[in-house]
């Protein structure tokens, strides 16, 4: 069994005064097109702030969506002609090299995972509360693709669904970035799991915790006469009549993610339209949207260090190529996550 000790502090390093970082100055849908290696200065924290000199930087879906501006309904908030934070990222781990004003919990020299501000980066500023120590034993491309992904599945399973121990549980999407995780949570709260995944990664996801697996190539899984306490459906595209179908009278559906939808509401569309639904029928339908909650963090690391979880990690990319990452994600053939080192 791995040792759960932290990593021991490290000496204090000089801060420079600019960085390479993967760049954006307008929206755009492939990443190769926008996504430039620059020279920008090196942020410094605020109050509540830590400055991370980036190891690793996980790539997410919502990676792609805020470089490309979609669904369109998010840009008031992103930024209506071009991203207002020109370098992407969220997700990383990496060292403390400085530290801001009121941070007591963080150390110059601490390594750390969690999420930060624009972290395709050297450096990057993240709020000192949504960071965690990284165990030692644990790599820092896979403590790089834990949070975003992570938080959404734990919040999915445990606070939306409300899985308990014994329910049936379908998941579609079950070898994606979130899938993956929502595989071993479920494992983890002892429910019985039913992966829909393509057929040449059913090995992976019954290493996960699946006890069965339906390929999705070779079978419909919604003609089945199986009805489900809870849908995670992870996979984007099933109308919301054929998902409660296939749930039990007073089943649970938690659309977490999903394409499709047009370019005004994107995904977006039928996690609202289940919400709409969810008052007039006796089934609960909902989405959700994931809390970048510190202490959640701390349970996905925690989880890590008994073995209850572990990032599934495709393939590393150096920061240089960060961009072939992000199209590479987007083209829908990555089993679980991909990470940028740097």
């Amino acid at each position: 069994m791995p040792s759960t000790s932290l990593l021991p502090v490290a000496p204090a390093t000089d801060v420079p005064d600019t960085m390479s970082a993967l760049v954006q100055h307008r929206y755009g849908e492939v990443a190769a097109d926008v996504l430039k290696l620059e020279r920008v200065p090196v942020p410094r924290p605020g109050r509540g702030e830590v400055l991370v000199r980036v190891r690793a930087a996980g790539v997410d879906r919502g990676v792609w969506h805020l470089m490309a501006g979609l669904p369109l309904a998010v840009r008031p908030a992103f930024g209506l002609r071009r991203p207002r934070q020109p370098v992407p990222g969220l997700d990383l781990a990496g060292t403390v090299l400085a530290v801001g004003e009121g941070v007591e919990a963080l150390a110059v020299g601490d390594e750390v995972l969690g999420i930060g501000t624009g972290t395709f980066a050297q450096y990057a500023v993240a709020p000192a509360a949504k960071l965690v120590a990284r165990p030692g034993f644990v790599p820092v491309e896979q403590a790089a693709a834990l949070s975003i992904s992570g938080l959404t599945a734990l919040q999915a399973v445990r606070d939306r669904a409300r899985v308990v121990a014994g329910e049936r549980v379908l998941v579609l999407g079950a070898s994606g970035g979130v899938g993956t995780y929502v595989v071993q949570v479920l494992r983890s709260a002892g429910a019985h799991v039913t992966a829909v995944c393509r057929g040449d990664r059913a090995e992976l996801v019954r290493s996960l915790g699946a006890d069965e697996v339906i390929d999705r190539t070779a079978e419909r899984w919604w003609e089945r006469s199986d009805r489900w306490d809870v849908i995670l459906d992870g996979g984007g595209n099933a109308p919301l009549r054929t998902l409660r179908r296939a749930l039990t009278p007073h089943g649970r559906l938690v659309v977490i993610g999903g394409e499709g939808g047009g370019r005004l509401l994107g995904g977006v569309d039928r996690q609202l339209r289940a919400r709409l639904w969810s008052p007039f029928v006796g089934q609960t339908l909902g989405g959700i949207v994931s809390k970048e909650d510190g202490r959640d963090i701390g349970v996905l690391r925690d989880m890590v260090m008994a073995g209850e979880l572990t990032p599934v990690v495709e393939r590393t990319w150096p920061l240089a190529e960060g961009a072939a990452a992000v199209d590479h994600l987007r083209a829908g053939e990555v089993r679980g996550k991909v990470v940028l080192t740097v």
